[in-house]
């Protein structure tokens, strides 16, 4: 099945929206006739906008805390904590829980960590809370971000998980280093003008 984009224009014509689209309405031959279920996606600037928020949010972070997250690290504390009420010392099983922390802590320090855009992207749309709740195969239950495309969500549903998304950033890194969330709003227009 093939999907493209088309653009309104003056006089009632419509126009392939991008270099790709037209590529696709090249390859047909003229008198072509193509019937299609239309559906008005959200405006392509405002997509952009989100990117530039989330660019805008990924620069300004900076990865802290090492390889034991800090779920993992109340998990384990808890069980401890669990274990010490059958019979066993509670500073005790705090002690070892740190040091299985420890362990893994070393046993992962071997591992390569990057900066990654796309994992930053997922983060920021799981927190914010769009995202669904999957099972693998191996019986691991995890979150997975919600699509943001233009397909899937009209202009208000978008604006809903913008304004969420903004509010994560804003929470997690931004108000470290803007005044006022009008200040981010007003960095992300002017990004958008060099975009």
């Amino acid at each position: 099945m093939m999907e493209f984009s088309l653009v309104k224009v003056r006089g009632g014509m419509f126009v392939p929206h991008t270099d790709e689209d037209k590529e696709l309405a090249d390859k047909k031959r003229i008198g072509t006739v193509l019937t299609a279920d239309f559906r008005e996606t959200r405006h392509p600037k405002f997509h952009r906008k989100f990117f530039v928020l989330l660019k805008l949010g990924f620069d300004y972070w900076t990865p802290v805390g090492g390889t034991v997250s800090p779920h993992e690290r109340n998990l384990v504390y808890r069980f401890a904590s669990e274990l010490s009420k059958w019979g066993g010392e509670q500073q005790t099983m705090r002690e070892v829980a740190s040091g299985f922390l420890d362990a893994m802590a070393q046993k992962r320090a071997n591992l390569d960590v990057e900066k990654s855009f796309e994992a930053y992207r997922k983060w920021a749309v799981m927190e914010a809370g769009f995202y669904t709740v999957v099972h693998y195969p191996n019986g691991t239950v995890r979150k997975e971000a919600k699509s943001i495309s233009f397909a899937r969500m009209d202009n208000t549903e978008f604006s809903e998980v913008y304004r969420a998304v903004f509010n994560v950033i804003w929470n997690h890194t931004l108000q470290h280093h803007f005044d006022r969330e009008a200040d981010v709003e007003q960095a992300v227009n002017q990004l958008m003008g060099f975009a």
